[in-house]
């Protein structure tokens, strides 16, 4: 899949050191206590813990064990004029642009040794300073797109006609400081998608604590929840000091460690299923000799959309899907006898492939 989270922030609160973490290798930025350590993006390849995958294995041991992953661009700290520019902010809102969700990291930790821009710690007044500088640099963009609109639909473009009063609007809603995902529904986000606005991405909100705080949430991290409640997004909490200690221990002593701490799971097991579940991600799998895999696909995805993820052969040729569920096979332990109970669903091209689905794809090239 190409789509991609960008992981943003002011300086110093914790972006690079999470990003550090989540990608176990794949993609090392540094992480350093001043600003704009992280000067180029940061691409990393990072998998998504499914334990799905583990129960398929389980009952259908294999060669290899491929999960489904995200990619991720750690995206240097914004500050305030970032929009004008200020702390090479064009450079860095330019890297915003490209991405598909954005994953704002948020400081809500006490610690004299780490220095806040601002010179405290905030999580309100953080999250309010990057949206600002998002809505300030939209603003701009809009001006531009309600000029070129206007003067197309003033020739008479149909097309443009059409996208002139979601154009005013937007700009209107702008200079109020509103972000676009809150100002437009879904149907006038897409008329204005080719604008690329930065305030229009889905929005994932990370409460960086300390590790003394992972088991109750303290007060910064109460203020955010309520604020990504207050406009339908959704936040997660995790320590980046703990996860990158996590990170660097073999997986035989991970267990003991997140035991210590009264934890399940690595915090960024939670936070990786949620940029997943951000970019509007679900996976499928597939079973053999060679390998079992999770497969990621676009919610509402066809079944030859699927095959298409594997091979585009696989896509052209498309002749059927035999479809099953994991409840099937830990119900009836094998593939024969699954086919044995009649559960194995023999589905076409309109068949939409829902999330957790195993399949096996028939096709002819």
């Amino acid at each position: 899949m190409a789509l991609a989270a960008g992981i943003i922030g002011l300086p110093n609160v914790g972006k690079s050191t999470i990003f550090n973490a989540l990608c176990l290798g794949s993609g090392k930025a540094e992480a350093a206590n001043y600003p704009f350590c992280t000067i180029d993006p940061n691409h990393g390849v990072v998998p998504v813990p499914d334990e799905r995958l583990t129960r398929i294995t389980a009952l259908r041991p294999t060669e290899k064990v491929i999960p489904a992953f995200l990619e991720l661009i750690d995206i240097a700290g914004l500050v305030r004029g970032a929009s004008k520019g200020e702390g090479l902010g064009n450079q860095f809102l330019g890297h915003i642009k490209s991405v598909d969700a954005v994953v704002h990291v948020v400081r809500c930790f006490d610690n004299n040794d780490i220095v806040h821009v601002d010179g405290s710690v905030d999580p309100l007044r953080d999250i309010s300073t990057i949206e600002t500088e998002l809505v300030y640099k939209d603003f701009e963009t809009a001006e531009k797109g309600v000029t070129r609109i206007a003067k197309a639909a003033k020739s008479g473009e149909r097309d443009a006609k059409n996208k002139l009063p979601v154009y005013e609007k937007i700009h209107a809603k702008l200079a109020e400081g509103i972000p676009a995902r809150k100002a437009l529904d879904a149907e006038e986000l897409t008329l204005i998608s080719d604008m690329h606005l930065l305030s229009s991405k889905p929005v994932l909100y990370v409460t960086n604590v300390g590790e003394n705080d992972l088991l109750e949430d303290n007060d910064y991290v109460r203020s955010v929840a309520a604020h990504a409640a207050g406009e339908g997004a959704s936040y997660v909490k995790i320590s980046g000091k703990v996860e990158s200690e996590i990170s660097e221990l073999q997986a035989n002593e991970r267990a003991d460690f997140l035991d210590t701490l009264g934890l399940k799971e690595p915090g960024l097991n939670t936070l990786a299923r949620g940029i997943y579940k951000l970019l509007g991600l679900e996976t499928f799998f597939t079973m053999g000799e060679r390998e079992n895999r999770a497969w990621t696909i676009r919610a509402n995805a066809t079944a030859p959309q699927a095959a298409g993820v594997i091979h585009t052969d696989f896509e052209k040729g498309f002749i059927k899907a035999d479809v099953f569920t994991l409840a099937d096979l830990e119900t009836h332990k094998s593939e024969p006898a699954i086919k044995a109970a009649g559960k194995i669903r023999s589905e076409g091209r309109e068949y939409i492939v829902k999330d957790g689905d195993i399949i096996f794809f028939k096709f002819n090239v």
